[in-house]
């Protein structure tokens, strides 16, 4: 009997046996799902796809091939239903700890107000419109109730996500339609939370007074949650994230506490047999009234977020795959494809009429209204979880379940076009944003990025930081960026901090030369910002702790985020103590020239042979003789841009040199051969930019007594360019020029490319740079920002509301 026993026992396992071939099975059967699914997104990438769209294809062919339909029946089923609730449970709490409740108190803002008018459109169209499709035969005003509330309601984790991969999320539209979702997503789940209390998805008690006492327990349960998650959990969070500060492990047994403290406020309001209340709706109510700042609540964050990212949604639309069972699918079912249809245009109507009548009363455009709206339908993972309960739980038959879900995934799938539009709008509309120090705005502060790689770079920055800033009045922000290759033996002695992030944030540096760097690095600087501070100037330090594969990318991001207007970068070859250049670094060409072919902004090479061995130009009675060389086009006129910002500070003595074209008429030919090759019309274009930007400064700062000194050298070809050149060498401390060296067709720099050492520099900065010549005169070399960034053209916060 005791050996029947064990047998039976044995023959009923749910866990893994992998002698045999069906066990197996399912171990293959999620590697499969894991490899699948990355090699997927990757082709769907450039359609914006977020992972829920994959994984949904992937998971629906899995879920219903027959060997992996047999190896997951029975007791194996079960448990993948266990494993999908304990999943939904980290989703929802994740999700709620994420939003902030108290907005819901405030006066309401304007994605309030979009977010109020698309729900109730929704939810009222979808109630009065759904019951005459007879979803369900199962309590239909129930389950019409909770439908519409599904319609009405936004996925706002997908939603954000579409709008960060595609770059817009700092445009007002992305802000507002981020705002509106999670608003939207917060109100809808409540509505959820609270209408569990009263329609249980359970079979109703048979005595009204046993529904009422039961539905009065869960709303008590409910209160007392809210309650004591409100009061208790900031004291006690708080207490924790005090002992453990920003840099140090977390201890062990604070996280413990917490995370008991956790799973204690999720599951209390399910304890009591006759409650029978939700613990996917319990997770989410605790999460929404924790306080989502600190670093313990940032930390779970990250680890849930992680946890269901790479394991569980895969997991789970293969759950989804296995739930609809594509052979009990009526294809012959026309009621169901006309269920599809109205449930689509319900939630696709609803939405845009709202979002389109609340624009309207606003004075948004009716467009970008429109597909705000549409934007909003974007559902998510809980919406599929529901429709799927509803099919296993056989409220709504196989077919219209499946139905159901595919309206939730295509409002997925059309969101990213949605967002394509926007752009493709945006750009017919909005002008583009150039980061750049001609276009400056006179009243806004200036801002620069100055790149160092090390000690030897200090004299020079500083020097650029006081000429630069020049007593501008609405003050100028200097980002003093230490550029630090990421080598092995300093990877090794990073730590980490306890999130998942991998920015330069949240990793301490110990190694000790790159410490001692950095230390007198920030001694100087900050001691000049303190010393300026009171006319205007701002220090900040910074740090780009990179591969040299990928430091270009990560001071681009850095300069895009700070919007900068000019990024300065030391030149890759240092001076040597005879004046003369070594032969440079490789590593920091490569990033110089990546960073000069994708900077969302104007960039500046200094060559630095005595700049940073002169006085202190910020000290009383320095003095400075800089000169900048203007041929055209324009990278001149940017360097021109900078003169100007440069020839307002009292030390600088500023001459400006003007390259021009002899039009003799014995020149004509040769002039007119070059222009042959190159387009007239643009030549034109750029020839009369070139006279009204320099008459513009001629007018302020020469003609107007700036003290600006101001010569002309005509010339004739690229030979007497070289000629001129060498007749101002040693008579400037630094000389500034463009790095194109004039419009492409100039018979001024036509030749000189033919033995330039350093193209980066451009014709003339490679002149200049040459061994031949002054060994006490630097040059800056600037580049315009090209018109091309993240969203080929168009600033990524662009205003189109």
């Amino acid at each position: 009997m005791n050996t029947t026993t064990t047998k039976n026992v044995c023959g009923d396992k749910w866990y893994l046996n992998l002698d045999k071939p069906e066990e197996a099975l399912k171990v293959l059967g999620f590697i499969a799902i894991f490899v699948i699914r990355t090699l997927l997104h990757h082709v769907m990438k450039p359609l914006g796809q977020p992972y829920l769209t994959t994984d949904f294809a992937i998971g629906l062919i899995l879920g219903n091939l027959p060997k992996f339909r047999e190896a997951f029946s029975g007791p194996y089923s079960t448990t993948l239903n266990n494993i999908i609730e304990f999943g939904m449970i980290c989703h929802m709490f994740v999700m709620g700890l994420e939003m902030n409740p108290s907005v819901l108190l405030r006066p309401p803002t304007k994605d309030a107000f979009i977010a109020y008018t698309s729900v109730i459109t929704t939810f009222v169209l979808a109630f009065f419109t759904t019951p005459f499709l007879h979803y369900t035969k199962t309590a239909p005003v129930i389950f019409s109730l909770a439908l519409a509330l599904m319609a009405s309601s936004t996925g706002s984790p997908i939603l954000t996500r579409v709008i960060s991969n595609l770059k817009i999320r700092k445009s007002d539209l992305g802000k507002l339609a981020s705002a509106a979702g999670v608003h939207t997503d917060m109100i809808s789940t409540l509505f959820y939370c609270i209408g569990f209390i009263f329609f249980p998805t359970e079979k109703p008690l048979p005595r009204p007074l046993h529904r009422f006492f039961r539905a009065l327990l869960m709303f008590c349960l409910f209160l007392a949650q809210v309650t004591f998650t409100s009061i208790v959990s900031p004291i006690f969070l708080n207490w924790v994230n005090n002992e453990n500060p920003e840099g140090k492990p977390l201890k062990g047994s604070h996280l413990v506490m917490s995370l008991a403290f956790v799973v204690f406020i999720c599951s209390f309001p399910t304890w009591p047999p006759e409650s029978m209340y939700n613990p996917i709706l319990s997770a989410f109510t605790a999460g929404l009234f924790l306080p989502n700042q600190g670093r313990m609540s940032k930390w779970i964050i990250n680890k849930i977020n992680y946890l269901l990212s790479t394991v569980f949604y895969p997991i789970f639309f293969f759950w989804v795959g296995f739930i609809i069972h594509m052979r009990n699918f009526d294809i012959g079912d026309k009621m169901a494809y006309a269920r599809f249809f109205a449930l689509l245009a319900t939630v696709i109507i609803g939405k845009v009429v709202g979002t389109v009548l609340c624009g309207l009363i606003l004075g948004y455009h009716i467009p970008e209204t429109a597909s705000l709206g549409l934007l909003l339908t974007t559902k998510g993972h809980f919406h599929v979880y529901l429709a799927a309960l509803a099919i296993r739980t056989n409220r709504v038959k196989n077919t219209t379940g499946a139905m159901m879900i595919f309206v939730i995934v295509l409002t997925v799938v059309y969101s990213p076009f949605v967002v394509m539009d926007i752009i493709k709008r945006a750009r017919k509309r909005v002008p583009v944003h150039i980061m750049a120090l001609q276009w400056l705005d006179p009243t806004t502060e200036l801002r620069v990025l100055i790149g160092l790689h090390g000690p030897h770079n200090i004299g020079s920055t500083l020097n650029l930081m006081e000429i630069c800033h020049g007593g501008r009045e609405p003050g100028s922000v200097f980002y003093a960026t230490d550029m630090v290759e990421l080598t092995d033996e300093i990877a090794a002695t990073l730590k980490k901090g306890g999130g998942a992030s991998q920015s330069n944030e949240s990793v301490t540096i110990t190694d000790r030369s790159v410490t001692e760097m950095r230390e007198s690095i920030t001694a100087a600087v900050n001691g000049y910002g303190e010393l300026r501070s009171e006319q205007g100037v701002t220090v900040r330090r910074m740090l780009a702790l990179s591969t040299f594969m990928t430091m270009a990318h990560d001071v681009c991001g850095l300069a895009d985020e700070l919007m900068v207007s000019i990024i300065i970068l030391p030149f890759h070859k240092s001076r040597n103590p005879d004046g003369t250049l070594d032969s440079g670094h490789a590593g920091f060409r490569h990033v110089n020239r990546k960073i000069l072919k994708n900077a969302p902004c104007s960039i500046g090479i200094l060559v630095d042979r005595s700049f940073g061995q002169t006085e202190e130009a910020w000290r009383p009675g320095a003095s400075m003789d800089i000169a900048i060389i203007f041929i055209g086009g324009g990278d001149c006129r940017e360097a021109l841009a900078f003169a100007a910002q440069v020839a307002r500070h009292p030390a600088v003595k500023l001459s400006v040199i003007r390259f021009l074209e002899d039009k003799s008429a014995q020149n004509a030919q040769k002039r007119s051969s070059i222009l042959n090759r190159a387009s007239v019309v643009e030549q034109e274009e750029e020839m009369k930019l070139d006279d009204e930007c320099f008459a513009e400064f001629y007018e302020r700062y020469i003609a107007g007594g700036g003290g600006v000194s101001y010569m002309e050298k005509h010339l004739t070809n690229s030979s007497e360019t070289f000629t001129a050149l060498k007749s101002l060498d040693g008579e400037y401390g630094l000389v500034i020029v463009g790095r194109g060296g004039g419009r492409a067709s100039s018979a001024l720099t036509t030749g000189l490319n033919d033995w330039q050492q350093c193209p980066e520099l451009g014709p003339i900065g490679d002149v200049l740079s040459g061994s031949d010549f002054s060994h006490n005169t630097s040059m800056l070399i600037i580049q315009q920002q090209r018109t091309r960034g993240q969203l080929e053209g168009l600033h990524d916060d662009f205003t189109i509301l």
